[in-house]
């Protein structure tokens, strides 16, 4: 009798056993307990997660393609960075800020940090003489990880001079619509049990009437009045039954800062359909250019699906005095926060963690000095592909679209 086995038959064996394992234990850590164990073996045991990153790689083909056939060139940018900043449409140097991870060169004697966004370096691209730029790229923050978010992920940036935010929108569409068109064959999907309908055109609406359709407050009204914004909105029951919603407006610095976490708390969930939110407040958008008719506002997009957001764009902000006066404002604000959580840590018993905004940042000067040299009028668009793909695939966590996620060693 034969008794050795090949590894192929001992593979599939085991195989064999976690499909048995996850057909008669349905339970929420399996997913997560098989990954752990090797992605290798959930998709030889489920053809269903090997179909899925077929369909990714399909899905970044056609975002290419694309893209490339309205005359978008692809560039690579710095994974490495010297400068910890901050950075828009993907967070840091203008809008959301973002953790970096930071690594050490031996030969330069230096850290290094790795990159947060692409915006900055794209833009120094449109500076050089590039009219139509893009890059498919890894992005990391040393963040939290949820469903919807995981330290490494795929975005796409793009720029285009001579253009405006309206034409990202055009853009965004055709790509989301091509890439479903290119999986499914068609434009209506089901997501999670939500029947989406991706036909053009996608509803645009400001962030101002949504609020105000939401839970019929005029935020125009306030000015620049933050008590009376505050007081308005922590009477709305969506706040005042909530204390963490109510924390999150009394830390609110600005107006434009209140009208922005009121949307995140009730408008934001259910925007189920394409939706494209215009005319960010200016408080929030540092790299976004000024609206050409409204103070107080800038020329910002962000396309919602499925309650999350999908996308980012706005007209670039190119006059380089006004790009300093925001970043050092930026700058200011989270040297604050930084100040106020150290102070939190100091005062607790223990202080050895970290607080989410004990970290530096410093401005990029050499990307305001490029913007000095003289950068066109311009568009630029940042869309998240991994939940794209968990969109087109019906996947409910981003695990499930990232062939190796980052998850915690088991111990």
């Amino acid at each position: 009798m034969h008794l050795a086995a090949t590894t192929s038959q001992v593979f599939h064996f085991h195989s064999l056993l976690l499909y048995h394992f996850s057909s008669t234990l349905e339970t929420f850590l399996y997913p997560y307990l098989l990954l752990s164990l090797s992605r290798y073996v959930d998709m030889i045991a489920n053809p269903e997660v090997a179909e899925t990153f077929r369909k990714r790689a399909k899905i970044i083909s056609e975002i290419r393609k694309t893209v490339e056939s309205s005359g978008f060139v692809e560039v690579e940018t710095p994974v490495l960075q010297v400068v910890k900043t901050f950075c828009s449409s993907q967070g840091a140097a203008g809008g959301a800020e973002a953790r970096p991870f930071i690594t050490y060169h031996n030969s330069l004697g230096q850290d290094l940090y790795l990159r947060i966004a692409t915006e900055l370096h794209l833009k120094r691209m449109l500076v050089g003489g590039f009219e139509k730029v893009y890059e498919i790229g890894r992005i990391f923050r040393n963040e939290g990880i949820s469903t919807r978010h995981n330290p490494e992920f795929t975005t796409i940036e793009m720029y285009e001079a001579y253009s405006d935010y309206e034409s990202m929108m055009n853009m965004t569409e055709e790509i989301i619509t091509q890439c479903a068109l290119a999986v499914n064959g068609k434009l209506t999907l089901d997501y999670q049990g939500v029947e989406i309908c991706l036909e053009r055109p996608w509803r645009r609406e400001t962030m101002h009437n949504l609020v105000k359709e939401a839970i019929g407050i005029e935020f125009n009204k306030f000015g620049d009045d933050l008590n009376a914004a505050k007081k308005v909105v922590l009477e709305t029951p969506d706040i005042v039954n909530d204390n963490q919603n109510k924390n999150l407006i009394e830390a609110c610095t600005s107006v434009g800062h209140v009208l922005n976490e009121v949307f995140e708390i009730v408008v934001e969930p259910k925007l189920m359909q394409p939706t494209f939110v215009l005319d960010y407040p200016i408080e929030i958008s540092p790299l976004a250019k000024p609206h050409r008719r409204h103070s107080g506002l800038t020329e910002r997009f962000e396309l919602f699906i499925c309650g999350r957001e999908m996308a980012n764009a706005f007209s670039e902000l190119t006059d380089p005095l006004d790009q300093r006066e925001r970043l050092e404002e930026q700058v200011r604000q989270h040297n604050n926060k930084k100040a106020a959580a150290v102070s939190e840590i100091s005062s607790t018993e223990d202080g050895t963690e970290r607080a989410d905004d004990s970290y530096d940042v410093t401005l990029d000067e050499d990307f305001l000095t490029a913007l000095e040299y003289g950068m066109p009028p311009a568009s630029g668009m940042g869309l998240g592909i991994d939940r794209l793909v968990m969109l087109l695939t019906n996947s409910a966590s981003i695990r499930d679209v990232i062939a190796f996620p980052v998850l915690k060693t088991l111990q």
